[in-house]
């Protein structure tokens, strides 16, 4: 068996030490190996042991990289209060300078890998650009639809896991694709420990509970090992009435003379008004027709005065008129018992189960397996609205065509916007990963292959409504059917659907079998394959001067394949307001040879106690679009006197994804407003006016006449080439001589060109008619169909359909510098460590074309400039104290906007909020080892009640108030948690 006992020793040292970097601490593991007298001797006599860490395929000493590689530790889990992985990775900052995929994101918006996927974006440089391996082999991708690209997070138990090696560097021509920002290696507990761990999470505001209990049974006999983790996980989920600051989305507004507040009151509650997403009639004049369900006695409808609807000659009793005022902008029913109890943080279920074997062939050859199992169910409850919008039909009903109403002839109409929580889903994801292999030396040279095959299946149910019963019913609305038949793809028969009712709008009683009627469910499946074989070899060539020269070499073999069918009436465009998809499918394959050379090029010379020179390249070839070279070029110099310094410069790449090559055409709605060629005779731009003209749309239209254009995105199979990457690095490391004190600072800079980015239908309208180009010669123009201007369309020229879809077209850039502090000493109490990491964003921005404006990210929201964590523990006998603080810097977005933070209400100025203040959040907790046996950890987690910041609906994405896209923020609020684990 094969152990990695030096990287064992050396990691050891590191968790001790504060788990800054390896590059700080080797001078704390050489001068341990240097007092070592039976080392110094058997090096003396012998080649040392090698081992591998990540960032390379050589097997070194473990003390030296050339590159910043971080260690953290699953006991930062532990004493945090950490439920999950993502949880635990999120506290680095290669993932809190940028906003992360958490589950809360797939409520109400369709998130990559599907709803309750959790994955990591190094450095905000995406999810897909961060290589996740598990023991050093890649973990393949995890979730449900199409999008599925990306390891779940949640997949694996965090109770499976010994600690995480962070690669900060991009490393493709190691590792192949998908490592352009870096690696994240995952290493898995070992050994013979029997142990029973339970861990509990209580909010002191109710939702938000987590439990989890999990066993680990290890045994290792003379040639071998095995070990089985078995895991359960559940996640309450939160409500959004469970918190104030997501159960009521005021307007948040503030009068900028006097700073008080300028939204509208409530007069049935007394507070500020909650303005979410409405129900009610709307009416083609001004305002909204509600009903007044509490009897609160809001003026009728058709009274005299100031609220009283000019036009309503006559309306039912109950029925008064909002929104036409600020004052009565206070009288709109935009909450409801829907709302509250619609999802802010998915409930989840997690079972999962992690084995591990070894056993030793012969003293030279040793056979290895994994297999994990893993499924996560994920369940949210939502809200929506919905309304009578049909293709060429009415939305707009005369109210004099309605029982008791009647206006004064001015023609006016209104439109039923109703609610529904019809808008739950459940995802289920069963994830499973093998690993086999072989693993052995030749002399001083060591090898090892393996196969490895990931298996996710995926299901996802999502309630619909169904467009065809929508249809039918608006059509018997309209009196142009009798509501006899049955509809076309659900089969429903139609029921007469009583639209103007308060029951029906506020979605409480919408009558007899019209839920069946409307109503239903649709599913899709996921399946996703992944196998890799590969196999390397790694020792030394020859003696040089200095040293050996080490070198490895490998090939690589990887399959992917892909089915994603997403259900019947999705498939079918028959899921009313939402949009349409086909099946995405495909496969594709890679070949890759790589090898690597570690040199020692100088020794002992003044200023240079050694230099070490490590190069490596690849060789890909990828069926979907052809092959390429990558290379990676490192130096680490040992000034002298604790001080080191390293320097990279490499290349990587990213293959296009699955769903970005097969992504079956998904189907959506844009407005004839985004036509550039409206109106194209008054435009001054010359470009503009010639491509039109060629386009055959004639100077006489003037204004989109038609209805909305069909915009289809879809995967590039055929076009798409791989995303190309330089990253760039260099860094200085000091290390104290006795020992207590090191740092390192290292400056990052990676660009990405041919990044692969959707481009949107309307971008495809404005890189065909505004190009230099010309209409004949731009391939966006061929992308674009128009309707044939006649008599019987009302001479319609507008855009019939625009095909965007996934191109090699972007450029992302991002620069920074990482700190680490780690400090460590024996005090009258106790030993004291200490850990400061830190990170500053100099720029990252995004480019989504070559003549692109870039947009920059520093400084937004969700895009702190610093961030870090200040991690303080002492121990004392069986006792560990732990002060963790995280913080991220002040963020704005006021720059975005013409007026700063000024927009107008109701025709008067206001100041909204867009921005956020540093935020720190405070943990402690306490550890005791009872008997040697048993363990417990109690804590705080955001112990002084930290609330996200808050932020106004009308400038930011919120849920209430609650900033969105901005996972560094704690949404829970503070909350108590134990960990009890038992070993025998």
């Amino acid at each position: 068996m094969f152990t990695n006992s030096k990287l064992s020793k050396s990691v050891r040292i590191a968790l001790a030490f504060g788990a800054a970097s390896t590059m700080a601490l080797a001078g704390v593991a050489s001068a341990q190996e240097n007092d070592d007298e039976e080392e110094r001797e058997a090096r003396s006599s012998d080649r040392p042991e090698r081992i591998q860490v990540v960032g390379s395929r050589i097997r070194t000493d473990g003390l030296d990289n050339a590159t910043p590689i971080d260690i953290i530790s699953t006991e930062i889990a532990t004493e945090q209060g950490l439920n999950t992985l993502g949880e635990l990775l999120r506290t680095s900052t290669i993932a809190s300078g940028s906003d992360q995929l958490i589950s809360a994101y797939s409520v109400g918006f369709v998130t990559a890998g599907g709803a309750g996927a959790e994955s990591i974006s190094m450095r905000g440089l995406g999810a897909n650009r961060t290589l996740v391996l598990l023991n050093g082999r890649r973990a393949g991708p995890a979730g449900t639809r199409g999008q599925v690209a990306s390891f779940d997070m949640n997949a694996l138990p965090i109770s499976a896991v010994e600690r995480v090696e962070i690669l900060k560097d991009g490393a493709s021509s190691l590792y192949g694709s998908d490592a352009v920002a870096g690696v994240i290696n995952i290493i898995t507990k070992r050994g013979d420990e029997k142990s029973i761990n339970v861990t509990a999470s209580q909010p002191f505001e109710s939702g938000g509970e987590t439990f989890r209990v999990n066993g680990t049974w290890g045994t290792a006999f003379d040639r071998g090992s095995y070990r089985v983790v078995a895991d359960y996980n559940h996640n309450s989920g939160l409500k959004r009435g469970d918190r104030d600051h997501f159960g009521c989305p005021t307007r948040y507004f503030f009068d900028p003379t006097t700073g008080e507040r300028a939204d509208p009151i409530d007069p049935r509650t007394g507070e500020y008004h909650c303005n979410g997403s409405g129900y009610g009639l709307w009416n083609n004049h001004m305002g909204r027709f509600q009903f007044d369900n509490t009897g609160f006695g809001f003026p009728h409808l058709a009274s005299e005065g100031e609220y009283g609807n000019p036009f309503v000659v006559s309306a039912p009793d109950g029925w008064y008129w909002a929104g036409h005022t600020k004052e009565t902008d206070g009288w709109l029913d935009n909450t409801s018992d829907l709302h509250r109890n619609q999802t802010m943080i998915p409930e989840s279920v997690v079972w999962s189960v992690f084995q591990q074997a070894d056993y030793d062939i012969t003293d030279t050859v040793s056979a290895f397996v994994e297999l994990m199992h893993s499924q996560r169910t994920t369940k949210i409850d939502s809200v929506r609205q919905f309304w009578t919008n049909n293709p060429g039909l009415a939305s707009y009903i005369p109210i004099n065509t309605l029982p008791g109403w009647q206006d004064n002839g001015a023609g006016l109409a209104v439109m039923p916007v109703a609610l529904t929580d019809h808008y739950s889903s459940e995802t289920t994801v069963d994830y499973t990963r093998f690993v086999a292999g072989l693993e052995g030396s030749l002399g001083y040279w060591n090898w090892e292959a393996s196969w490895q095959r990931s298996l996710n299946r995926g299901e996802y149910k999502q309630e619909i409504i169904f467009a065809d019963s929508m249809l039918m019913a608006h059509e018997n609305l309209l009196g142009l059917n009798d509501c006899t038949g049955v509809t076309e793809y659900s089969g429903r028969q139609c029921t007469q659907v009583n639209w103007f009712t308060h029951g029906h709008l506020s979605g409480t009683d919408l009558g007899p079998g019209v839920a069946d009627f409307l109503f239903g469910e649709d599913k899709g499946k996921t399946v996703y394959k992944q196998d890799t074989v590969e196999g390397y070899i790694t020792g030394d060539l020859f003696d040089l001067p200095h040293g050996t020269l080490a070198t490895a070499v490998g090939v690589s073999y990887q399959t992917d394949e892909i089915q994603d069918t997403p259900g019947f009436h999705t498939r079918n465009g028959n899921s009313w307001g939402l949009s349409s998809a086909g099946i995405t499918a495909g496969r594709g394959t890679t070949t890759a040879v790589f090898a690597e050379v570690q040199a020692p090029l100088l020794r002992d010379l003044p200023l240079i106690e050694a230099l070490d020179v490590t190069a490596s390249a690849r060789h890909t070839r990828v069926n979907t679009y052809g092959s390429g070279d990558t290379f990676k070029l490192s130096a680490n110099w040992t000034i002298g006197n604790g001080f080191r310094a390293r320097a990279s410069r490499g290349t990587s790449f990213r293959a296009p994804a699955l769903f970005e090559l097969y992504l079956e055409g998904q189907t959506g709605f844009l407005g004839q407003n985004v036509d550039p060629c409206i109106n194209w005779v008054e435009s001054t731009n010359e470009i503009l006016q010639a491509n039109c003209q060629a386009a055959g749309v004639p100077e006489t239209y003037v204004a989109g006449v038609g209805g909305s254009m069909t915009s289809v995105t879809g995967g590039g199979a055929g076009v798409l080439n791989a995303e190309t990457s330089t990253s760039e690095g260099v860094g200085l490391v000091y290390t104290s001589p006795e020992n207590t004190f090191a740092a390192s600072v290292d400056y990052y800079d990676v660009t990405i060109r041919n990044q692969i980015s959707s481009v949107a239908g309307s971008s495809v309208l404005g890189q065909c008619y505004y190009s230099e180009n010309g209409f004949e010669n731009e391939p966006f123009c061929r992308q674009i169909d128009r309707r044939t201007g006649t008599e019987a369309n009302n001479f319609d020229w507008g855009v019939d359909e625009v095909r965007g879809g996934y191109l090699n077209t972007s450029e992302q850039r991002i620069r920074g510098a990482d700190v680490v502090i780690t400090y460590q000493t024996e005090t009258p109490v106790g030993h004291l460590r200490m850990r400061l990491n830190h990170m500053t964003q100099i720029e990252r921005y995004f480019k989504q074309f070559a003549d692109s404006v870039p947009t920059q990210y520093i400084g937004r929201l969700g895009n702190p400039k610093q961030s870090g964590t200040l991690n303080t523990t002492l121990t004392r006998d069986d006792w560990r104290f732990n002060w963790n603080i995280q913080y991220v810097s002040s963020v704005s977005n006021y720059h975005l906007y013409t007026r700063g933070n000024l927009t107008t209400y109701r025709d008067e100025d206001v100041r909204f909020i867009a921005d956020a203040p540093t935020y720190l959040m405070h943990s402690f907790s306490v550890n005791k080892t009872l008997m040697d046996s048993m363990d417990i950890t109690v804590g705080l987690a955001n112990a002084f009640d930290k609330r996200p910041p808050q932020a106004s609906p009308a400038a930011v994405n919120t849920a209430g108030n609650t900033m969105l896209f901005a996972s560094q923020y704690e949404l829970l609020g503070r909350r108590a948690f134990v960990n009890f684990s038992y070993s025998f």
